[in-house]
């Protein structure tokens, strides 16, 4: 058995990754590592986390007695653990330093001791390269993040390079374009505004809504991390896109239209601070090595809008029965 330990697994992309790693590879036992944050929940591993392949552990990435003994089992970390909202990271950045920076620096040095480790994958993102007014950000392009989230992940993901550069830590690092999908915490763009959309409620639409993102479907995000785990070269990088530039006042129009609701609904709302206006991605490299994503982003985004349709037992105790995430919503949207 390869045992492959998956840190951030109760999230959005760790528990389709951890949900696809279980049907898709019979030879692996998946460990899955989670503080269980307000975006990390045991929802999300429902159908699971009872799987006679995979076992459960809560605890920070960010705790050396944790990580180090679950590293050192381990013949693969996929490394998803992180806080990846930027509007949060700009509210208060100190979570996002200590997580996204301190914590992989821990499973680093745990990393740079275990014996039978043969991959780490440092998962990081497209921001870690600022705005792109025109073409498309290449894997060797200068690293200019623009908000504390964005910075947690460049300091990150150059980390990870220097563990490898240093120590010869097998590491492998992808940086993805926006993840769309099932089980995505209602804070992001898609299920807020389709939960709100679902409910009737104002979807706030920052500044002029021209802001250009490139959509990646989760399960394309997945697939890409099992070429990169088997065919990727330690020491590099890879990055990761759908290849789907949409503005997101016409993301927004599209998910109205897919639940039959007006644009009525869509309530500009003050553009938050460094907001970048677009991302676009190079996926050359990775594309080399055989992968090209599969869902169609029309087919994917419909497929996503029904998923969360479909399963108000998921999202509505967090939008209705959470004080946190009103107090979080009443601050970001409810006073600008």
């Amino acid at each position: 058995m390869v045992e492959v330990l998956v840190t951030g697994g109760a999230g959005f992309i760790g528990s389709n990754f951890v949900r696809h790693a279980l049907a898709a590879h019979l030879d692996w036992r998946v460990t899955t590592l989670d503080k269980l944050t307000y975006a990390g929940r045991l929802e999300n591993l429902h159908d699971v986390i009872d799987h006679p392949r995979h076992a459960f552990v809560r605890g920070d990435i960010a705790e050396a007695e944790v990580s180090r003994p679950l590293v050192a089992r381990s013949n693969l970390v996929v490394h998803f653990a992180a806080e990846t909202h930027v509007d949060r990271s700009i509210l208060a950045a100190g979570d996002f330093i200590r997580t996204d920076v301190f914590g992989t620096f821990v499973l680093l040095e745990a990393a740079r001791e275990a014996a039978g480790l043969r991959r780490f994958v440092q998962i990081s993102t497209d921001e870690v390269y600022g705005s792109v007014p025109s073409g498309a950000s290449r894997e060797t392009d200068e690293l200019r993040p623009r908000n504390p989230y964005a910075a947690s992940e460049a300091g990150a993901d150059r980390l990870a390079y220097s563990y490898w550069a240093t120590y010869g830590v097998p590491v492998v690092i992808t940086r993805a374009s926006n993840n769309y999908g099932p089980y995505q915490f209602p804070e992001k763009v898609i299920p807020l505004f389709a939960t709100n959309a679902i409910d009737g409620q104002p979807v706030p639409l920052y500044g002029d809504g021209l802001n250009v993102r490139d959509w990646l479907h989760v399960l394309d995000h997945c697939l890409a991390l099992d070429v990169v785990i088997d065919r990727g070269a330690a020491g590099e990088v890879y990055n990761v896109g759908g290849g789907n530039e949409v503005a997101n006042v016409e993301l927004t129009r599209r998910i109205l239209a897919l639940l039959g609701r007006p644009e009525t609904l869509i309530r500009p709302v003050t553009d938050r601070p460094g907001h970048d206006r677009r991302y676009a991605l190079d996926t050359t490299k990775l594309r080399g090595l055989g992968w090209e994503p599969r869902m169609e982003f029309a087919a994917g985004l419909a497929e996503t809008v029904n998923w969360y349709r479909q399963n108000e037992w998921w999202w509505r105790p967090v939008k209705q029965g959470d004080p946190a995430f009103r107090e979080y919503y009443e601050k970001q949207y409810e006073k600008r």
